[in-house]
């Protein structure tokens, strides 16, 4: 059984595979939260984000043992998020955001006391990116990997996912800047 004593995920994972349901809790409470906003922002909706969010779990306790331990664990369950939303997507069940930035509207002002309208319009905004730059941006940022991993997920230089994460953060800069005149 898990200890209180905080474990690597590749301690868990270990734990899991040897029939350590806590182990395997402890896992999915762990990376829900990226999971949860990698599909968030595949698919734009709550209910196809939640959806995708239990196939990913279910997936990733299906296939645990495939985990190798040749990167982290955080890189490989990106993979099969990433895998999930497109496998639902192709199987017509949902349908990711279009990325017309056209469509997207920047906030006239800054008034960072509704967050709730900002994360909105943030969020919104990242939909909107190419999807390579989305998944440059989210790898990088919401499961932490470094250029290196990123670029070892997507297959390809680390140069090109650099450059993705450079052109989504300033698509996302010139989207979210402040409407001349503004605050």
């Amino acid at each position: 059984m898990v200890s209180a004593i905080a474990l690597s995920d590749q301690e868990l994972v270990r734990a899991a595979l040897s029939g350590d349901d806590r182990a395997f809790e402890t896992l999915v409470r762990t990376h829900a939260d990226a999971v949860y906003g990698h599909a968030f922002r595949f698919f734009g909706d709550q209910a196809s984000a939640e959806d995708a969010t239990q196939e990913v779990f279910i997936k990733m306790f299906r296939s645990l043992a495939t985990f190798d331990g040749r990167s982290a664990f955080s890189t490989w369950l990106f993979r099969v998020t990433r895998n999930v939303c497109l496998d639902i997507a192709r199987a017509g069940k949902k349908h990711p955001v279009p990325t017309d930035l056209a469509q997207i509207e920047a906030p006239t002002t800054r008034d960072f006391s509704d967050d709730v309208v900002m994360t909105n319009v943030v969020e919104a905004a990242i939909r909107a990116l190419p999807p390579e730059e989305r998944d440059a941006l989210g790898a990088v940022t919401l499961y932490g990997m470094s250029y290196q991993e990123a670029a070892e997920t997507f297959e390809v230089p680390v140069g090109t996912v650099k450059s993705r994460v450079f052109r989504a953060r300033r698509t996302l800069a010139h989207i979210l800047e402040p409407a001349e005149g503004g605050a």
